[in-house]
């Protein structure tokens, strides 16, 4: 099994150690780079929901992410302290509207949804724990 863990601060700045570490990550582990992007987008939508959204306060909050490769298949674990919220409740984005009249929100969510095989959310210990599953071929 390979394993990576990244622990970042709640910030916007660090969506740039996500990829750059992905990256490297897709290289060592000889990924294919559409994969690698995927991971890329599916973290940078969760990391900035949970930013924007996630905190009641302005303090420094730590998110763990682990990323895990064992028998074909990916794991992202998704950790942070901020209040509940359970991303798989949330309704499918419309995407038969055109853009300007759908609802804001939700894009992050159904991008997610689509690049990712399972998804399972937890309330554990005060923490949100998101982990998801993709296939590699």
């Amino acid at each position: 099994m390979l394993q990576q863990k990244i622990t970042i601060l709640n910030q916007l700045t660090e969506l740039e150690r996500i990829a750059t570490t992905l990256e490297t990550i897709g290289e060592n582990w000889d990924l294919q780079m559409s994969l690698t992007l995927n991971l890329n987008l599916v973290l940078e939508e969760l990391i900035t929901n949970i930013i924007f959204y996630g905190f009641t306060d302005k303090d420094e909050h730590l998110i763990e992410i682990n990323i895990c490769f064992e028998d074909h298949k990916i794991f992202l674990t998704v950790e942070d302290d901020g209040i509940a919220f359970n991303p798989l409740l949330k309704e499918d984005a419309d995407i038969s509207l055109p853009a300007e009249e759908r609802a804001i929100g939700g894009l992050g969510i159904h991008f997610v949804r689509k690049l990712m095989d399972t998804i399972r959310y937890e309330r554990k210990n005060e923490k949100n724990i998101l982990t998801m599953m993709k296939m590699v071929k």
